[in-house]
């Protein structure tokens, strides 16, 4: 399967810019909904679903690649590099903007600027860095996730309150 099906790549706009948009854990392209439509007269806008995520190829999860960042930052890249693109300019909300910052490092050719929304440099604290969770909450948060799966990928995660027609958020689990 190609890498603009996997990922549910939807390119809109006239412009002659491109902005990408990758949205965070628990959210789909959808999140963008009220914001791309302003970028689309000087811009082509690029959504794709990360796999596991709204209406992406949830059989092309593979906990292998995943179970780390770097893996969503190479389908980023891929993305790019099959719409043959450059200049990108990449708004990534949450943990997309750090994916952002490493696909950035893969492939600097490939973007212009860096949007980066509500980024985290580590979501844990440590010694002296205060702004990510503690150990247990990243366990309460985990065991939550675990125990209300269903209403995570039935649409009822934090992003998809008050969306329309998209169903589904992250659904890779390793066995």
């Amino acid at each position: 399967m190609g890498i603009l099906k996997k990922n549910n790549v939807v390119v809109r706009g006239t412009g002659d810019h491109v902005m990408m948009f990758a949205h965070g854990f628990g959210c789909d392209q959808n999140m963008w909904r009220h914001v791309y439509p302003s970028f689309q007269e000087n811009y082509k806008t690029v959504l794709f679903d990360h796999v596991g995520a709204g209406n992406s190829d949830l059989s092309a999860y593979s906990f292998d690649k995943y179970d780390r960042l770097e893996g969503y930052a190479e389908d980023i890249v891929a993305i790019a590099k099959e719409l043959k693109i450059s200049d990108v300019v990449f708004v990534g909300h949450s943990v997309s903007a750090i994916m952002g910052l490493i696909a950035a490092k893969m492939a600097p050719e490939i973007f212009k600027t860096l949007i980066l929304v509500a980024p985290s440099p580590s979501y844990i604290n440590q010694e002296d860095y205060i702004g990510g969770f503690s150990h247990s909450e990243i366990d309460e948060l985990l065991a939550s996730l675990n125990n209300n799966h269903f209403r995570l990928v039935n649409g009822n995660g934090p992003c998809h309150h008050g969306q329309s027609g998209q169903k589904g958020t992250w659904s890779g689990t390793r066995e």
